[in-house]
């Protein structure tokens, strides 16, 4: 918690990648000084609040059926999520790679049109109680890497999918005049050819905290 009242409130919501999952680990976290939302809290310094609201699992629209997997819904967290943490200067949606996973079935455009209407528009269109709409920073996942196991199990059919996304949420941003951002040029994935280590949690990190300076600097 910023105990600045004059400070500009960030909320990161996203899936593992938010949440920090170590590759190839027994759902083992990194610490928060490692997060790149922790990275991002350092570089922005006490002037900006980073709220970290990341779920492993957590996809757009799609329940996950397997046992100890409920919640991961993120349509149905969002707007209580916005409300919780009310006021809002930016929010930062990390989200989509989830739903690759062969088990859901979806296109990459799917993804792309429910992110766009069940949180771009949503958020927008949500009444805030405190002031205006917060500015959106949409982050296109990175391209994970199907020559390993772990990945190849949950995404094997997931490739083209995956590199058209970043496309995708870039024409989502431009037509619903919000922010966006591209992790795959500057994060590979690690070991597990899905979550990524330390030292790109560190780049993202510092490369988001150079694009939020900007966007608030510019505004």
């Amino acid at each position: 918690m910023n105990t600045n009242p004059k400070a500009k409130r960030i909320l990161c919501f996203g899936d593992s990648y938010t949440w920090g999952y170590m590759p190839l680990s027994d759902h083992e976290r990194f610490p928060t000084n490692v997060r790149w939302t922790g990275i991002l809290q350092s570089k922005l310094g006490p002037s900006f609040e980073v709220i970290e609201e990341g779920l492993n699992g957590r996809t757009l629209i799609s329940d996950d059926p397997r046992p100890g997997k409920e919640g991961r819904n993120g349509k149905n967290y969002l707007l209580p999520c916005l409300d919780s943490h009310d006021p809002l200067d930016l929010v930062i949606l990390f989200l989509g790679s989830n739903e690759l996973k062969d088990m859901f079935n979806m296109t990459a455009e799917k993804i792309g049109k429910e992110i766009e209407e069940k949180y771009i528009q949503m958020i927008y269109n949500h009444l805030f109680q405190t002031k205006n709409s917060p500015k959106i920073l949409l982050i296109a996942p990175p391209i994970m890497d199907l020559t390993k196991e772990y990945a190849l199990e949950k995404y094997r059919d997931a490739k083209e999918k995956n590199l058209k996304l970043p496309q995708i949420y870039r024409d989502i941003a431009q037509r619903n005049s919000c922010h966006f951002f591209d992790s795959s040029k500057i994060i590979k994935v690690g070991s597990d050819g899905v979550h990524f280590d330390a030292e790109n949690h560190a780049q993202l990190g510092k490369a988001l905290a150079i694009a939020v300076l900007k966007l608030f600097h510019n505004n």
